[in-house]
């Protein structure tokens, strides 16, 4: 399968439209025209004669433009999922609370084969519309309704488990079901109790290399009198915890 990238960003400093080749979008500047042939780093003209440039759009811009049903993932947050499980092109993941749909997307993006289950109806159909945006509906199944209700039914298989939900314990501990060996399992949480509940049933369900990482980041200010953290915004995000199937072999 490949990506059926159709949208682009059309840029003019803090402007930003996502826009489909052949269609028209008013701006302050003026009507722009949007060709059906158009190109990544081209440049295109309102009827009043202003620039912008248009650019393909890329992961980060998901963040910033896919319609949003609540708070989602951080683009630094599934950097670290994707580096600590090494989730490539080819592999299966299931996923449980979509949402919005960005690391579904993510994922997708890098040729991953996503399953991913969404209680919310009108939430699940927002994330459907979002992969299209993203240009992944090849790669990632939003399925309407509650992945602990599934799990008898599911094939097992899969190389990663991502979950962001408040009963994310219940389908770690089903885990070594559920995954091929040597897959990962991912759990995300804005809270450490649930994070400590996560860990507590990746022990008890014999799954090995548990860790949990705080996620901090802080930005740095430069000025002339001097550089420091900035002061602004919020350093955490949330708890996520790994843990890996090694199934042991008599």
């Amino acid at each position: 399968m490949t990506r059926t990238d159709r949208r682009v960003l059309v840029v003019r400093g803090s402007r930003e439209f996502l826009l489909e080749p052949g269609t028209t979008q008013e701006t302050d500047l003026g009507v722009l025209d949007v060709p059906e042939d158009v190109q990544s780093g081209t440049v295109i003209e309102t009827h009043l004669g202003e620039a912008f440039e248009v650019r393909r759009l890329r992961g980060p811009d998901l963040f910033d433009h896919l319609e949003r049903t609540g708070a989602p993932m951080m683009p630094r947050d599934i950097g670290l999922v994707i580096g600590h499980t090494g989730i490539a092109s080819g592999d299966r993941v299931l996923d449980a609370g979509t949402g919005t749909g960005v690391l579904a997307a993510y994922l997708g993006r890098l040729g991953v084969e996503v399953t991913t289950y969404e209680r919310n109806r009108e939430f699940a159909d927002v994330a459907r519309e979002n992969m299209s945006t993203a240009g992944v509906s090849e790669f990632v199944d939003v399925r309407t309704g509650d992945l602990t209700d599934e799990l008898n039914e599911l094939d097992g298989g899969f190389d990663l488990i991502t979950l962001d939900t408040e009963d994310a314990a219940s389908v770690v501990a089903r885990a070594p079901q559920l995954l091929a060996p040597g897959g990962f399992i991912a759990v995300y949480s804005p809270f450490i109790e649930a994070a400590r509940e996560a860990v507590e049933a990746a022990r008890e369900a014999g799954l090995s290399d548990i860790e949990t990482l705080e996620t901090i980041q802080r930005e740095m200010d430069f000025d002339e009198r001097g550089s420091r953290p900035s002061t602004a915004g919020v350093g955490h995000t949330g708890y996520l915890v790994f843990a890996r199937f090694r199934p042991r072999f008599e």
